[in-house]
């Protein structure tokens, strides 16, 4: 079959427009790319920002295809990507920043690095809704804090998008885990492994003498930011480590020096901004696999389901918080 030389995408052309239909050329994969047939694509919190003209750390200008986050089968391999074959199911992280294409459009050049093999056991849906969350769940907890049997892991915002992923990582590790949410999300918390905690009702005090016995915890996720960031520097122990993948305020550091614990900042765009380490990413996706696979890690996907037509509706409810669980686009219904 001839491919056509165009493809459908969504384009944003200015901060808060619409997402409009249009045919664009299609890429065609250069040394080191394959190109992916796109069958869903994630919907983060970062594209909202993107469209919005408000988030210059992702360096995305309109006009633009956004979407970092796919799942997708290899159509084409270009010279030095030959690890992936015609036919190769397929996930990563792979544009919407730095002027590279996003995943809203029908195929995307990708750099074969920033890959892995899709999950078996994940439909492409289910598949598209991990990368960024657990590449940023993966770095803080692995890369950076070394996570591992008998500690004990907060995990703040526990059911949240990089959230339910660290839960699930910090347990297939062998960690004990505790995870701040709402009230009513700790069913879902105790269904992933994590012993829940309502933030709004227990001060950080409480928690901390309630679960380790006033120690505090050996090593604390942060996902939210701001006062929670303060929170975690309050809940975690003496020497132990503190990562945030929202850690962009201006913070007091002094509870956590008198504690001798240490602090991480999680920032997941660099390869996809300078192209250093993309292959970590792509060797990061295979792990997580892997645990997927292992019956160890699962997506908590929203059931609502959206479409070219309806992307605007996934992204209101990304801006008005009112996601249960990640957003997906059929990009092939």
């Amino acid at each position: 079959m001839t491919l056509s030389a165009l493809m459908k995408a969504l384009v944003v052309t200015a901060p808060n427009d619409a997402l409009r239909l249009a045919e664009v050329p299609r890429p065609v994969p250069g040394p080191g790319e394959v190109l992916v047939k796109i069958h869903a694509s994630g919907v983060n919190p970062l594209d909202t920002k993107i469209r919005a003209g408000a988030a210059p750390h992702a360096r995305h200008q309109l006009p633009a295809i956004l979407g970092l986050d796919m799942a997708g089968i290899v159509e084409q391999v270009g010279p030095g990507a030959e690890r992936f074959r015609l036919g190769d199911a397929v996930y990563g992280m792979v544009g919407g920043v730095g002027g590279v294409q996003g995943t809203l459009a029908e195929y995307a050049a990708v750099d074969a690095a920033l890959l892995a093999h899709k999950p078996v056991t994940l439909t492409m849906r289910e598949a598209a809704a991990l990368p960024l969350v657990a590449i940023t769940a993966w770095e803080g907890l692995v890369d950076r804090a070394h996570v591992g049997r008998g500690q004990t892991v907060l995990v703040h915002g526990g059911a949240g998008g990089v959230g339910h992923v660290a839960v699930q990582i910090a347990r297939a590790f062998g960690a004990s885990v505790y995870a701040t949410e709402r009230g009513w999300r700790a069913d879902y918390l105790q269904s992933i492994g994590a012993t829940s905690i309502d933030f709004k009702a227990v001060s950080v005090a409480d928690y901390v003498a309630d679960h380790t016995g006033g120690l505090g915890f050996d090593l604390v996720y942060d996902t939210a930011g701001g006062a929670t960031l303060d929170a975690s520097f309050a809940a975690v122990r003496r020497f132990g480590h503190v990562v945030s993948c929202l850690g962009w305020g201006t913070h007091a550091l002094a509870p956590l020096s008198f504690k001798a614990a240490t602090y991480s900042g999680i920032f997941t765009l660099p390869p996809l901004l300078t192209g250093e380490g993309r292959d970590h990413h792509g060797a990061i996706l295979s792990q997580v696999a892997r645990l997927v696979d292992a019956g160890q890690l699962t997506p908590r996907l929203d059931l609502r389901r959206f479409a070219f037509s309806t992307v605007a509706d996934a992204y209101d409810a990304i801006a008005n918080r009112a996601a249960e669980g990640k957003l997906v686009v059929d990009v092939i219904a």
